[in-house]
């Protein structure tokens, strides 16, 4: 049976179909590269700004005065003082018990998603636990004025109804997803091969875990760490609801405070107007504060290659 030909104008079509494919493999390159360049313009275009503006801030303020002065009263009668350390001090506070609540209750999460969980509960509780990095910090910031500070009171009676205690407690609470799902995520990559060899030795489960599994997963813990440190740093809507406005420079922890990102707010919802002193302090402020997050975020990547191990 003779094969049937084509018909000239299937030929055509076909071709020119081909020619369509072809443009289509050609342009898509140039569409991705376009939208990975607006992104990158996109931040180029944020850090210009923050630079222009903070040169401008620091032509009426002296810049040995911002990076040591420790007093920041930029809304003063007298004389305004904008030594940053108070603000870098209040955000330190939040940060230190952030970490220390959430490191703890993070790694636990994780060993057990890790090491003991069935694979049933490791799907109905590694989404629940994610959920929490969805919920809105303004609830996080209700959460921490009306029920954690209240509560605190009744053990820390001079603690104040603003405090450096409470919002760290709750920004320790929002990051716990970040920790336990990355390091979960590391954990898990380490080779069942490397367990199974530990549990043939001998070892128990929890040697296993905290002996050969954790530290093979050593640089995506800290890494997991680091990066919530950072977002720790970076919290905005806690800190302002439930820390309040005031800048110390003292350990004090019970009384109020002020993060980087609070004065950010404080003058942002309309407490100094534009082109005056205040106003260009923001972007100083905010320019030390995304310094703070570039390093933690290079310390990050330089933990995770310190301390990768190939398998």
């Amino acid at each position: 049976m003779a094969e049937q030909r084509p018909s000239v104008q299937e030929m055509i079509a076909n071709a020119g179909a081909k020619r369509n494919r072809k443009t289509l493999e050609k342009a898509i390159p140039v569409v991705l590269f376009i939208i990975a360049a607006i992104s990158v313009l996109t931040t180029l275009g944020i850090v210009f700004t923050l630079i222009v503006e903070t040169f401008i801030f620091f032509t009426e303020v002296p810049f040995f005065s911002f990076l040591f002065g420790t007093e920041w009263l930029p809304f003063s009668n007298t004389e305004a003082r904008f030594g940053i350390l108070p603000l870098i001090v209040g955000t330190l506070k939040v940060t230190f018990i952030a970490v220390i609540v959430a490191v703890p209750l993070g790694l636990s999460a994780a060993i057990y998603l890790s090491e003991y969980a069935s694979d049933t509960a490791r799907r109905i509780i590694k989404p629940i636990l994610e959920v929490l990095a969805g919920v809105p910090t303004i609830v996080y910031g209700y959460f921490a004025l009306t029920f954690v500070t209240p509560v605190l009171q009744q053990f820390i009676p001079e603690l104040k109804i603003f405090n450096a205690i409470s919002p760290g407690i709750v920004v320790g609470i929002m990051i716990i997803p970040m920790i336990a799902s990355l390091s979960d995520d590391a954990m898990s990559a380490v080779p069942n091969s490397i367990r199974e060899g530990a549990l043939g030795m001998g070892s128990t489960r929890l040697e296993v875990a905290l002996k050969i599994v954790l530290p093979a997963a050593l640089s995506g813990i800290l890494a997991s760490i680091v990066l919530a440190m950072s977002r720790a740093i970076g919290e905005t809507m806690i800190v302002s609801l439930a820390a309040g406005s005031t800048p110390r420079f003292d350990g004090q922890f019970t009384d109020s405070i002020q993060t980087m990102t609070a004065y950010i707010v404080q003058v942002s919802t309309g407490d100094a107007g534009y082109g005056t002193t205040i106003y260009y302090s923001i972007y100083a402020v905010g320019f030390t504060l995304f310094l703070f997050t570039l390093v933690m975020n290079l310390l990050a990547q330089r933990i995770s290659k310190r301390f990768r191990e190939e398998y």
